[in-house]
């Protein structure tokens, strides 16, 4: 069920997270861009304007057996999950259904990445990501999926770094118009 639990708080906090980020990858030497792609010459990160109707809280229908998936990467690698359980719910009326994976070293997070029908025109065309956290995602047993905050992988931004691809059965027909949207420059060369 979508939920506007916190309302302006809610949109407030998913504001200063987009606004700590954009600072992150303008000045800090954490940033996923060069050096070059700092600064002045910075060219911004673009975002969906916050929506509730994109906030659910939902439960994991956990597997009865968890299956080790192997997820390819943009760099032709692979990267190992455990398919945990799988989020059901309704976008624009339209029923959906995301697998959510589990990193196969046991963390206790969840990765839920996804395609979607903005994929690759209003959005990064390879998909994008949410990573749950039991300690922050979670009210009354229920999964806080909150698509407000999906992000680009870093790839997006910088060809050099290896990103997991989503899985097909996480390509999704509905549009989801939140999060972030596609990197407004041009991705660093994996040379830079």
């Amino acid at each position: 069920m979508a939920t506007s639990e916190g309302g302006d708080d809610w949109a407030a906090q998913v504001e200063a997270q987009r606004r700590a980020k954009i600072q992150q990858f303008r000045e800090s030497a954490r940033s996923p861009l060069p050096v070059s792609m700092r600064g002045d010459a910075f060219p911004g990160l673009a975002y969906f304007d916050p929506d509730p109707a994109y906030r659910f809280e939902l439960p994991l229908h956990e597997h009865d057996e968890t299956e080790t998936v192997t997820v390819e990467t943009t760099a032709d690698g692979e990267q190992t999950y455990r398919r945990w359980g799988e989020f059901r719910f309704e976008v624009d009326g339209e029923p959906v259904t995301l697998q959510a994976y589990r990193p196969a070293g046991g963390e206790d997070r969840l990765w839920v990445p996804f395609r979607d029908a903005t994929s690759g025109d209003e959005t990064y065309g390879a998909g994008r990501y949410l990573d749950l956290e039991p300690d922050r995602d979670r009210v009354d047993g229920e999964w806080v999926v909150d698509f407000n905050v999906a992000y680009n992988p870093t790839c997006a931004y910088n060809h050099a770094y290896e990103c997991p691809l989503v899985p097909g059965e996480n390509w999704l027909d509905v549009p989801i118009r939140a999060g972030e949207k596609d990197f407004p420059g041009e991705p660093a060369s994996a040379d830079h």
